[in-house]
């Protein structure tokens, strides 16, 4: 019984994205990466602070690819994902995409495709929408539309869901908040504060505590 009690949980968990993953700020003049402070370090931070680390051990991979887009992200799934055994995949494209001028509904559809390879690899996976941008105007419509598609698929597959796209807005405007800019584009380190908050709060705590709850140990049943 004690065993059975002192039992250690491990938990994989993959982020899986662009540069919005990666942490990525912008490029310096000669072309350098200027500074990269990925969200996933604040969701070390808080299940750090607020998970047991004695029934929970918890390994975060970030495999962010700067650049890339959803077709792309849906390629090396397998690889980057499924072959890692992960409990849980926070899963965050698009923006690249629409910058490219693809259509809402293909990018969601590379989306989608992900979300069901999770689930059919018994991997709970965490779909986030993609945030606002700010001095492109015309880039905040598909914007919305792909994430009100992404949206209305986790409320009817009952997945998890984090609003990013709320989470960093300007609300007058629709508008990235500036505070939250790096580039117009790409996030701050607040920024990236500001997505690792919202994604723990909105999906990765409750998933970890879900977990945690089918750890415990069932207590035996009362003989008559």
């Amino acid at each position: 019984m004690d065993s059975a009690r002192n039992r250690v949980t491990q938990v994989r968990i993959v982020a899986l994205g662009d540069s919005l993953t990666v942490g990525f700020h912008s490029y310096d003049v000669l072309g350098n990466v200027e500074m990269l402070t990925p969200y996933t370090g604040v969701l070390a931070e808080h299940i750090s602070k607020e998970l047991p680390t004695d029934r929970l051990s918890v390994d975060i991979v970030n495999k962010g690819v700067i650049g890339e887009l959803t077709e792309q992200m849906l390629a090396r799934f397998d690889i980057d994902v499924i072959r890692l055994s992960p409990r849980i995949v926070i899963i965050l494209g698009g923006s690249n995409d629409l910058g490219w001028g693809l259509a809402p509904g293909e990018v969601f559809s590379n989306l989608r495709g992900m979300y069901d390879l999770a689930l059919g690899n018994r991997i709970s996976p965490i779909a986030c929408s993609v945030p606002s941008i700010m001095g492109f105007d015309e880039g905040i419509p598909p914007r919305i539309a792909l994430n009100a598609l992404i949206r209305e698929h986790c409320e009817k597959a009952r997945l998890r869901f984090v609003d990013l796209f709320t989470a960093t807005l300007d609300p007058p405007t629709k508008r990235l908040a500036s505070r939250y800019s790096s580039d117009g584009l790409h996030l701050n380190a607040e920024g990236y504060t500001k997505l690792g908050n919202a994604i723990y709060d909105e999906g990765l705590r409750p998933a970890l505590r879900e977990i945690l709850k089918q750890s415990l140990p069932t207590k035996p049943a009362e003989r008559h």
